[in-house]
C-alpha cells in the first residue's frame, strides 16, 4: 500500500494495491487507513468468495467490506458484465476531492476467463466534477474582500487540500505580493520555498514551534486557510485564532471542530486565493513574521556536535534539488519536519495525519520505481528500520539502488519523552540495538556507521555511485531529542 502511494506522488497516477482474499487483504488494512487519512487515490484489488460458495464454505472467508468501510471511500464488487464501468467509477471515486482509496472485490466465480462476459466497452476517463469558484458578484467573495482588504496582519495557513489543487502559484502570488507570512503543514512543505522571506515553515506537532508560532496566529486580524485540514495536527491548534477573523477555502467539505471560520467555501484553492485580491495598505508594521521567522531559525539551529540536528541539517544541505525524501513516524520526523526546507511541494513524504511507522521505507521503495532518475533517501528510525526489514528483500529483488538513513538511539524517543512528561516510569521504549550494518549486507545492499558530517557528506557520494541500496546506521545520544521540538 506504502509502495503504491509513493507510485502516486511520482506520477500522479492512482496506486494499485493487490492482495489475496482474507490474510492477504487484512495485513492491508493499515496502509488502506492510511491513504484515507492521508487523502491518497488508492485502488485496492482483492478476491472475494462468490455469495453461493460461502453459504457453506468458512475457509478464509471474510466480511471485506465490514472490515474497510471504516477506512475506504468505497467498497464495490465487480460483476459479470460491469466489470469496465466498476472501475471507472472506482476511479473516479478515489480521485474526487477529497482523494482516497476504494476496495474493489472479485468474486472467485469468475476467475474462469471462459465464463467472464464482458461488452465490448472501452474505459472511460475518470469523471471528477470541476472545483467551483467564487462568482464575482458572489456576497460571501464581497465578504472575503472586505476582510483582507481591512487586514493590517494577515496569514495564510496551507494545507493538504492546497497540494492537491496545485495552489502554490497562487499562495505566492498572494504572500509575495503583500509580505503575508505563509505557515503550512508537515505535508504541505514546499508549496512555496521555504527558503523566501514570508516562508515560516511547516508545523504542527512540535510545542516548541508552536511556542512562536500560534500566538502569530492568534495575533492575525486575517487568517487564510488555503486548503487546511487540521487533521495533522496536535490537540494545542484546537481554536488557535478567533473565528471572526477567518477566512476558510476548502478543497473538500469537512466537519471536525477544530476551529471556525467566518467565511468558508469548498471549490479551487488556487482560483479562490486569487479572487480575495489582497489588503489595503501595508501589513505586520511592527514586524512580527521576520521575527519569527528569526526565532525559530535559532531554536533549531544546527549545534557544533554530532546529532540529530546536525544529521538532517547535513542531509537536507547535501541532497540534490531533485531529491525526495521520505521519513518514518517518530521523534525524527517532528524534528525532520521542523528542520528540513523544501524547495518545492512533494520533495518530503511522511505519514502526518495517520503517523503509522513503517512507511518511509516502502514509500521511497514506490516513489524511486516510478521515477528511476530521482534521488530518493528514506530516513527511519531504529525501531522502524526493524518493523522493515522484509522490504530490503523488496529492494534486492527490484535492484532498487536507494538511500536509508538510520538516526539510532536504541528506543522509542516519542514515546519515552511523552512518559516522562507524564511523570511516568520509562517503560517498554528501549531496546538491544540490531546491527544494522550487518542486515543490510545480509539482504545485499550496503551497510555503513556514519558518526560524523564529514562520514555523513561521504557516504553519500559514494551510494549515489552504487547500482544497490545503501543503509547508513547514524548513533545519536538517547537524549538528543530533548527540548529539541
Amino acid at each position: 500500500g506504502y509502495m503504491a502511494e509513493g507510485s502516486w506522488q511520482a506520477t500522479g497516477a492512482p496506486g494499485i494495491l493487490l492482495a489475496t482474499i482474507g490474510p492477504g487483504v487484512s495485513n492491508a488494512v493499515n496502509s488502506v487507513a492510511n491513504a484515507f487519512q492521508e487523502q491518497v487515490p488508492l485502488i485496492v484489488l482483492t478476491g472475494c468468495i462468490s455469495q453461493a460458495m460461502a453459504a457453506q464454505f468458512t475457509h478464509q472467508v471474510i466480511d471485506h467490506a465490514a472490515l474497510f468501510s471504516p477506512v475506504t471511500k468505497a467498497v464495490l464488487r465487480v460483476d459479470q458484465g460491469t466489470a469496465a464501468l466498476t472501475v471507472d467509477k472506482a476511479l473516479s471515486i478515489a480521485l474526487s476531492d477529497p482523494p482516497g482509496p476504494v476496495l474493489l472485490e472479485l468474486p472467485d466465480e469468475y476467475l474462469d476467463a471462459a465464463q467472464w462476459q464482458e461488452p465490448d466497452r472501452a474505459p472511460t476517463a475518470p469523471k471528477l466534477a470541476e472545483p467551483g469558484i467564487w462568482a464575482e458578484d458572489s456576497a460571501t467573495l464581497q465578504r472575503a474582500k472586505d476582510m483582507l482588504g481591512k487586514a493590517e496582519k494577515p496569514v495564510i495557513l496551507a494545507g493538504l487540500g492546497a497540494i492537491h489543487h496545485a495552489a502554490g502559484p497562487a499562495i505566492m502570488e498572494l504572500a509575495g505580493k503583500h509580505e503575508i507570512p505563509v505557515v503550512t503543514t508537515y505535508k504541505a512543505k514546499g508549496i512555496i520555498p521555504e527558503d523566501h522571506p514570508v516562508a515560516l515553515g511547516g508545523h504542527g506537532l512540535s510545542p516548541l514551534s508552536d511556542k512562536t508560532i500560534l500566538p502569530l496566529l492568534a495575533q492575525s486580524d486575517c487568517v487564510i486557510l488555503a486548503g487546511y485540514d487540521p487533521i495533522e495536527m496536535r490537540s494545542g491548534w484546537i481554536n488557535p485564532w478567533q473565528p471572526e477573523n477567518a477566512i476558510e477555502i476548502m478543497h473538500a467539505a469537512n466537519e471536525h471542530g477544530m476551529h471556525g471560520a467566518a467565511v468558508r467555501f469548498v471549490g479551487d484553492v488556487g482560483k479562490a486565493l486569487t479572487a480575495l485580491g489582497g489588503p489595503a495598505g501595508p501589513v505586520w508594521p511592527d514586524g512580527e513574521p521576520a521575527a519569527a521567522k528569526a526565532e525559530l531559525a535559532r531554536v533549531f539551529s544546527e549545534p557544533p556536535e554530532w546529532g540529530p540536528h546536525q544529521l538532517f541539517a547535513t542531509l537536507n544541505a547535501v541532497l540534490p534539488e531533485n531529491a525526495v525524501t521520505t521519513v518514518d513516524s517518530g521523534a525524527h520526523r517532528i524534528l525532520l519536519s521542523q528542520i528540513w526546507r523544501c524547495g518545492r511541494p512533494g520533495s518530503l513524504l511522511q505519514s502526518a495525519a495517520f503517523c503509522t511507522m513503517g512507511v518511509a521505507v516502502p514509500l521511497a521503495i514506490g516513489y524511486k520505481r516510478a521515477a528511476p532518475d530521482t534521488p530518493v533517501v528514506a530516513v527511519v528510525g531504529d525501531a522502524g528500520f526493524d518493523m522493515t526489514t522484509g522490504d530490503l528483500a523488496t529492494l534486492r529483488d527490484m535492484h532498487v539502488p536507494m538511500v536509508i538513513v538510520v538516526p539510532v538511539d536504541d528506543s522509542l524517543a516519542l514515546i519515552e519523552k511523552k512518559q516522562a512528561a507524564m511523570q511516568l516510569n520509562t517503560f517498554g521504549v528501549r531496546f538491544t540495538g540490531s546491527d544494522i550494518p550487518a542486515i543490510a549486507d545480509a539482504y545485499g545492499g550496503i551497510g555503513e556507521v556514519v558518526q560524523s558530517k564529514d562520514q555523513l557528506q561521504s557516504a553519500l557520494a559514494k551510494a549515489w555511485a552504487r547500482s544497490t541500496f545503501t543503509v547508513l546506521a547514524c548513533p545519536i545520544d538517547k537524549t538528543a531529542y530533548e527540548g529539541s521540538f
